[in-house]
């Protein structure tokens, strides 16, 4: 089973942007729909967005579209989540996963996932 690392998280401030990647080790990342989730301390995980293999299609929670943009580099086995004027509620904790066929908003259908990387925002 393939792993994935994520990196690019850390504390930012309203308004501000950061970028999420995460790393995959398989060289078969082409063949997997990704998605990007995150989870707060006593919360269930949240779907965020999600992309489908060729990069061409994706899937937004509402709350993110138009500040979230996820893309993937297959070349690279790299997955990106670009975060504009964030919010102080997009402070959790980031996974990204992976799952085979289809996208997809559910994480129990996800079947590799990072071990996450925190994002911090202050008001």
């Amino acid at each position: 089973q393939g792993q994935l690392v994520e990196s690019g998280g850390g504390l930012a401030h309203f308004g501000d942007s950061l970028r999420l990647s995460c790393k995959a080790s398989e060289n078969t990342f082409s063949t997997y729909a990704m998605a990007w989730f995150r989870q707060v301390p006593g919360k269930e995980r949240e779907f965020v967005a999600t992309i489908t293999q060729s990069g061409i299609t994706a899937y937004y929670l509402n709350s993110v579209k138009g500040r979230f943009t996820i893309s993937r580099d297959n070349t690279k086995n790299t997955l990106y989540l670009q975060m504009n004027s964030l919010l102080p509620d997009d402070t959790a904790v980031y996974y990204c996963a992976a799952r085979a066929y289809y996208t997809g908003r559910i994480a129990d259908d996800y079947r590799i996932w990072g071990q996450g990387t925190q994002v911090t925002v202050s008001a």
